[in-house]
Parts: C-alpha cells; sequence; structure tokens
C-alpha cells in the first residue's frame, strides 16, 4: 500500500506539552508535532492511535 491509498487522520496540538511527562511529550514529537496550533496528517496505523491516546488531553483529531 502507498501513502495515497493507507487511511489517514490529522492531528492537532491545542495544548501545550510543557509541564508533561516526559513520556507525553515524545509522543507529541513522534507524531511530528512541534509548535501549537500544528496539525499534521499520520498514517492510522495502531502505533499512531495509541500515540493519539496517550496524549488526548494535548491534541485534537480532526
Amino acid at each position: 500500500m502507498n501513502s495515497a491509498t493507507q487511511k489517514m487522520i490529522k492531528v492537532t496540538l491545542f495544548k501545550s506539552p510543557i509541564g508533561a511527562l516526559k513520556a507525553h511529550r515524545a509522543c507529541v514529537r513522534g507524531l511530528g508535532l512541534r509548535r501549537m496550533q500544528q496539525t499534521v496528517e499520520v498514517i492510522d496505523t495502531p502505533e499512531n492511535r495509541g500515540m493519539v491516546n496517550t496524549v488526548k488531553h494535548l491534541v485534537r483529531l480532526a
């Protein structure tokens, strides 16, 4: 499967990870989020879904 046929999810960082647990900051960076209000598209895999669920208090799905 190439990226054109894979399901994607949009993730937006809406709350700062400053003061969050180190593992949560790592999940935010692993999703490719660097700054507030930034939106990225990631492939909808169980790994990415797990990272989103870990930091669900910091991000929003679009």
